[in-house]
């Protein structure tokens, strides 16, 4: 059975090996490392240059944590020669597998390519990229006369966010797009 690659979420990246037993060092790209303890089951996506995607799904044996790290086993995968190919390689979860999110959360896929109205429901761009700073994140916002906007994702800013129809109203600060 394929995959829908629309519902799978990256949660990381492998980075390089750990130790000679296959175990794998994990860049994560989720908001929360520890969650690589309730997983059972990710998908590595193979492809290189020469190929379309190609996913395959592996079982996790273990976890343990170094620095901001999760360092993984996978099942099937006893030696370092095994896995090494995959480095540098993402690793997704499906969306059934995701972290659940609070009341005005969303995952950073989905807000790409969601379309950005005023208070008066002009267009005025579409979401292209999420920064993560760290106190509230900041949308990329790429707006209809070309300009790029970058607006602080706080209640202040965001208005209302519909993933389904893929639309946000947002109050633009005075100043940002002058």
């Amino acid at each position: 059975m394929a995959i829908n690659t629309n519902d799978l979420l990256q949660v990381g990246v492998i980075s390089s090996m750990h130790g000679v037993h296959g175990e794998v060092k994990v860049f994560p790209t989720t908001s929360d490392v520890k969650r690589y303890k309730k997983l059972k089951e990710v998908y590595l996506d193979t492809k290189d240059k020469m190929n379309e995607s190609d996913m395959i799904k592996l079982t996790l044996t273990g976890v343990k944590f170094f620095k901001q790290f999760a360092i993984v086993k996978f099942e099937g995968y006893d030696n370092p020669n095994d896995i090494e190919k995959y480095k540098g390689k993402p690793i997704y979860v499906t969306r059934e597998n995701a972290i659940k999110l609070d009341k005005d959360e969303y995952f950073i896929a989905d807000l790409i390519g969601v379309n950005v109205y005023n208070e008066s429901d002009i267009e005025i761009g579409t979401v292209t990229d999420v920064i993560e700073t760290g106190a509230n994140d900041v949308y990329v916002i790429k707006c209809t006369d070309g300009r790029e906007l970058l607006l602080p994702a706080i209640k202040q800013c965001i208005l209302n966010v519909n993933i389904i129809d893929k639309k946000m109203k947002v109050h633009v600060l005075d100043g940002l797009l002058d």
